[in-house]
């Protein structure tokens, strides 16, 4: 246990997770402090083209195997079922409408990509290896939690908006092609073509992520105000950092019967655990337009976010550790 501890309070002190402190502490202080919206953008696409990349480059390395198939597989079977896990939890811990429960459901078996990326980098900071086919998986749980959502809907009687558009607006959701497209570049150019643009995508990344995840803290620090605004209960709160925990339980046992390495099951631990705010809230808004944004968006990126940027991640890869005995 001392050995987890200590192991987490150092991930802790990691230039990416201060940073983020940084801009949730400016944040909930009311600082002015702001990153244009311009440059924020262009630092995620920078982020999820090299994290893609260097996936794909790993995967042309390694091969595809019956290990890459069951990685996905387990990450599409945790995606449709959290959010029946995550429903439960919210049936019991708060007073929410059955739309609103399936909607922040939906949020619960997607991914935060940004998450993964923090995550990705923690490991390479500790020298802790992670298969590089993790961004596969990434990118095959983000879609099918949102199918749960809506079958959680009908079957409470609701009637999720019928829109051609939807799987258009999952599919075609900007970080899944980028995503996707970026790993696609790098299975294809291999180490060869990664060494043709390192300087790029290996040199400036860890510096660009903690530029981005100051960001990210001052947007969930104001998620955080919001929360209080918006009178969310302390069961909702509780909610927000219980699911992470019942998540990633969930994805060690699903990393543990695939046979990651330890650095594969923190991902997966990871992937679980966070709850998204791109992708799903895109497909919430055509599929049930009644949900109430607010209440999704505060608990995946108010209240989520920052408890797994501050504490899960430390938390999953030292567990992941002493389960694997890494």
């Amino acid at each position: 246990m001392n050995e987890i501890l200590a192991l987490a309070a150092d991930n802790l002190l990691s230039p990416i997770i201060l940073s983020f402190a940084l801009g949730l502490g400016a944040a909930l202080a009311r600082s002015d402090l702001s990153v244009p919206e311009a440059a924020a953008k262009a630092m995620s696409i920078y982020l999820l083209f090299a994290i893609g990349v260097k996936g794909g480059v790993s995967v042309s390395e390694h091969g595809l195997g019956p290990d890459l198939i069951a990685a996905i597989g387990a990450g599409i079977v945790l995606s449709f079922g959290l959010p029946f896990v995550a429903f439960g939890l919210l049936s019991v811990l708060t007073g929410l409408s059955r739309i609103d429960r399936a909607a922040v459901a939906g949020h619960y078996g997607s991914i935060s990509i940004v998450t993964f990326v923090a995550a990705s980098t923690v490991l390479e900071g500790q020298g802790i290896f992670a298969e590089g086919y993790m961004v596969a998986v990434a990118a095959a749980m983000e879609a099918p939690a949102i199918l749960s959502a809506l079958w959680l809907v009908s079957r409470g009687g609701g009637r999720p908006a019928g829109n051609d558009g939807l799987m258009r607006e999952i599919l075609l959701n900007g970080s899944i092609v980028l995503l996707v497209g970026s790993f696609a570049i790098g299975v294809i150019t291999g180490t060869e073509g990664l060494a043709q643009i390192d300087s790029f995508i290996v040199a400036p990344f860890q510096g660009v992520l903690c530029l981005f995840l100051l960001d990210m803290g001052l947007v969930a620090g104001r998620g955080l105000r919001q929360a209080r605004a918006s009178g969310l209960g302390k069961g909702a709160i509780l909610f927000g950092m219980a699911m992470p925990l019942a998540g990633a339980s969930l994805g060690l046992l699903a990393g543990l019967l695939c046979g990651l390495t330890p650095g594969g099951v923190a991902l997966m631990m990871v992937l679980s655990a966070s709850a998204s705010y791109i992708a799903v809230p895109a497909a919430m808004r055509v599929a049930l337009p009644e949900a109430n944004p607010s209440v999704y968006l505060t608990l995946s990126l108010g209240v989520t976010f920052p408890f797994n940027l501050t504490l899960g991640i430390p938390l999953y890869v030292a567990v992941s550790q002493a389960m694997t005995g890494g």
